[in-house]
C-alpha cells in the first residue's frame, strides 16, 4: 500500500472545477475517538463523485448571494470543511476552494468505502452484511456513515495533521473521469460541473 499524504492547502487554491477533478480518487478520512465506537478508529472512503460550485458567479452555489453566518467557511481560506443541513434530515460535506473571499467549493457526492465498513454500517443503522454501496453512495449517506455533522465538523481544517477530518493522497489515479450536469439544483443546471470516476459502482444514482 502506498504511503498516504495529507493534501496541502495549495491543492485547494485552484478553481473548484479543477479541484473537483483532482480530488477524484483521493481519500476522505474521519478519525473517531468516541465511547460508542472503537477508540482511535479510522473511517475512510475514496472520492468517486463530486460537484463544483463556483461561488459568487454561480447561481446554484450557497455563496451566490454573498457571505452569511451559514456559508462563512466558503469565504475563508481554502481547504476547510463546509457542512450544511438539507431537507431537514441530511448533512452534506464540502471543501472550500480558491483564495479567501471567493466563496467557492466542492460537494462530495459519493465515496467508495475503504476502511471501517462495519462501523459505517452501524452508523447508517444497517446490518453488517449490508451492501457496501448502501454506505457512502450519496452525500447524505456518506455523512451519516462517517458521522459528520455541522456542529462537530463545519470549519475544520482538512489540511491539518491534527484534524479529525482529512483528505489524503495514496497515489491512486482514476482511469477515466466523466462530467455531467449537477444533480438536485434548479439554477445553472446546464453546467457540466459534476465529475465521476467512470464505471465506479459507488457513484450515486
Amino acid at each position: 500500500m502506498a504511503a498516504r499524504k495529507i493534501l496541502p492547502r495549495s491543492f485547494y487554491l485552484d478553481s473548484p472545477d479543477v479541484v473537483a477533478r483532482r480530488l477524484l480518487g483521493k481519500l476522505v478520512t474521519r478519525h473517531i475517538g468516541d465511547e460508542r465506537l472503537k477508540e482511535g478508529q479510522r473511517l475512510t472512503g475514496r472520492i468517486v463523485e463530486i460537484e463544483a460550485y463556483l461561488g459568487l458567479d454561480d447561481p446554484a452555489a450557497h455563496a451566490y448571494a454573498g457571505k452569511t453566518a451559514r456559508n462563512a467557511v466558503l469565504f475563508g481560506p481554502p481547504g476547510f470543511a463546509y457542512v450544511y443541513f438539507i431537507y431537514g434530515m441530511h448533512y452534506c460535506l464540502n471543501f472550500s476552494c480558491q483564495p479567501e473571499g471567493h466563496g467557492a467549493g466542492v460537494l462530495i457526492r459519493a465515496l467508495e468505502p475503504v476502511e471501517g465498513l462495519d462501523t459505517m454500517a452501524r452508523l447508517r443503522k444497517l446490518p453488517a452484511s449490508a451492501s457496501p454501496r448502501l454506505l457512502t453512495s450519496g452525500p447524505g449517506r456518506l455523512c451519516q456513515a462517517l458521522d459528520i455533522t455541522r456542529a462537530a465538523h463545519n470549519g475544520l481544517d482538512v489540511t491539518s495533521r491534527s484534524s479529525i477530518l482529512q483528505v489524503l493522497d495514496d497515489g491512486y489515479e482514476p482511469d477515466l473521469i466523466r462530467s455531467s450536469p449537477r444533480i438536485g439544483i434548479s439554477k445553472a443546471v446546464e453546467h457540466p460541473l459534476r465529475f465521476v470516476i467512470e464505471g465506479n459502482a459507488f457513484v450515486s444514482r
